[in-house]
């Protein structure tokens, strides 16, 4: 197979052409070790020679096997195709580490392994930096000259022959990274950054990497527009700066930190909004009773954020005068009730979004007019309640002691329906016109007044009340106590 490079087969078929001359009884191992045509015919003569004298024995009881080994070099495989995604993972001043992935396709022949090449800059010379094949996706060249800028490509290598080579996209120094690049997005910028048409945006994006990393931004991307946004780089953060928003400046801006061969990315996702516009149109859909259906159309345009919800208001067509019936409305429909009857409405809706209500609004055309009804009132009828109720004394009186030539008054009070006539009796007799007792009864409240009692004035006093439906008395104990002055006093 003559597609094969030198180094990968020169190797395995010096082992193989020493130890031929031992398997003689078993004819298999000479037939494999017979394509590598590239050893020297002074190597690959005496195999030759031998292989076919110890084959001789089986060959008259099974020449079957021979023939196999002389087609086996004829038949054809298929190289891979190209590995994938070559990337540096490490380098210093004295090695180089790459990786990659493995080819998409790799056929029926398998895959034996990658060779690894690489060559200065401004030459051709490919050196191959293994010995033999290695399975893993992942390679470190070491011993290299610090200084150096290497071109560095990945070969898939199978029965079929080598792949086409896989280069890395730039050409990598040999040389110690300090600091490997590291973009560093504050807590608060992590989530979505929003902000209203008109702000000024400063946001700072620290970073860290030495030798001094070099930055660069894109938008959806695509290449800033400097006219829009400013940036200011320094050793240890990049500003991104907006004097005046629009919604124009609204993306995903991707943030790009290189040291020579090592990169990292950001995104910042910045959104700009404002306030709404109104809905595209509103709708009287019926007027029935006191009530009203409206339906209305979102608006075009949200204002770049969510549209939250509406606010509906009606107005009198008399007045004019607008009045909120709805706020934070989610749906597209409404029923307003409690309209007034006679009275005629128009009503218009606002839409609304975290930044606020939409200055303009859409109005109704058709009005909605509540029709005045015909109606018979007819007061319910009660039954005439009977208040009627005999008297009943809900104070009584009580027992009490007076001195002579003091005046007392007694206290009690009744209740009953009609108003209870109110008679004093003193020892079961009616006390009349007498102008030492005073008589009152008001609100129910009934007194007896004894105006400078004597000592004859003691005894039983009853307060009796009737009325239409029956009576009732209550009597209390006067007593009349005379002051006794003691003789000492009197001296």
């Amino acid at each position: 197979m003559p597609s094969k490079p030198a180094p990968i087969k020169k190797s395995p078929a010096k082992k193989a052409a020493e130890k031929a001359p031992e398997p003689a009884p078993e004819p298999e191992p000479a037939p494999v070790e017979a394509p590598p045509a590239e050893a020297p015919p002074a190597e690959a003569a005496a195999p030759a020679e031998e292989a076919p004298a110890a084959a001789a024995p089986a060959a008259e009881g099974e020449g079957a096997p021979v023939a196999p080994a002389v087609d086996t070099p004829a038949a054809e495989g298929i190289p891979t195709s190209a590995p994938l995604d070559v990337s540096v993972e490490d380098v210093n001043d004295s090695s180089l580490t790459i990786k990659w992935k493995t080819p998409e396709i790799i056929g029926d022949s398998g895959l034996d392994g990658f060779t690894i090449e690489y060559c200065k800059d401004g030459t051709k010379d490919w050196v191959v930096a293994q010995e033999e094949l290695t399975p893993v996706n992942r390679y470190c060249i070491k011993n290299l000259t610090a200084g150096d800028l290497l071109h560095v490509r990945v070969v898939a290598v199978n029965p079929g022959g080598r792949s086409e080579p896989a280069t890395l996209a730039a050409p990598v120094p040999i040389r110690e990274v300090v600091d490997r690049p590291k973009i560093k997005i504050p807590r608060n910028l992590r989530a979505r950054v929003v902000r209203q048409v008109g702000e000024q945006i400063n946001l700072v994006i620290p970073f860290l990497g030495k030798p001094k990393p070099v930055v660069s931004w894109l938008k959806d991307g695509q290449p800033l527009d400097t006219k829009r946004v400013n940036i200011r780089n320094s050793d240890k953060d990049s500003i991104m700066f907006i004097r005046t928003s629009e919604r124009e400046d609204s993306g995903v801006y991707e943030m790009s930190v290189k040291v020579d061969s090592f990169e990292d990315k950001a995104l910042l996702t910045l959104q700009v909004v404002e306030r709404p516009g109104p809905p595209t149109s509103v709708k009287l859909v019926d007027a029935w009773g006191f009530n009203a259906a409206l339906e209305w159309t979102p608006p075009k345009d949200n204002g770049n954020t969510e549209i939250t919800g509406y606010t509906v208001q009606k107005a009198d067509r008399k007045t004019g005068e607008w009045f909120t019936v709805l706020e934070h409305y989610h749906r597209l429909t409404a029923t307003v009730s409690d309209l007034i009857m006679g009275n005629s409405y128009s009503f218009r809706v606002f839409a609304e979004n975290k930044v606020g209500t939409s200055e303009s609004c859409v109005v109704t055309k058709a009005v909605a007019t509540i029709q005045k009804t015909g109606i018979n009132y007819k007061p319910p009828e009660y039954p005439e309640h009977n208040f009627s109720e005999a008297p009943k004394f809900t104070t009584s009186l009580c027992d009490r002691a007076a001195t002579v030539g003091y005046t007392t008054k007694l206290l009690c009070s009744v209740r009953g329906s009609p108003k209870p006539k109110i008679e004093w009796l003193k020892n079961q007799m009616v006390i009349g016109d007498d102008p030492k007792f005073r008589k009152l009864s008001n609100q129910g409240i009934c007194s007896l007044e004894i105006r400078k009692p004597c000592s004859f004035d003691g005894g039983i006093y009853t307060c009796r009340a009737k009325n239409a439906q029956g009576e009732a008395a209550v009597s209390c104990k006067l007593e009349v106590k005379q002051i006794i002055i003691s003789e000492e006093k009197g001296k």
